[in-house]
């Protein structure tokens, strides 16, 4: 997995050519399995990390921006 800087999260707001971000949602089960989800709309990416969060089998599901 790409590991985001401080210096590369200011860099994606500086990039002109940028129509949009990309947000990685990063879930974590409880039996060592992992799932990820690309979202373009952090909102989206919010909820649907809430939503996980809410699963018994969930340990844990952040949010990164990738790009």
């Amino acid at each position: 997995m790409l590991k985001v800087t401080k210096e590369d999260k200011d860099a994606f707001g500086r990039d002109r050519r940028r129509k949009h971000h990309h947000w990685l949602v990063s879930v974590y089960y409880a039996d060592g399995e992992k799932f990820g989800r690309v979202y373009t709309d952090k909102d989206k990416a919010t909820r649907f990390a809430e939503r996980q969060r809410r699963s018994p089998v969930v340990k844990t599901a952040r949010v990164t921006q990738v790009s």
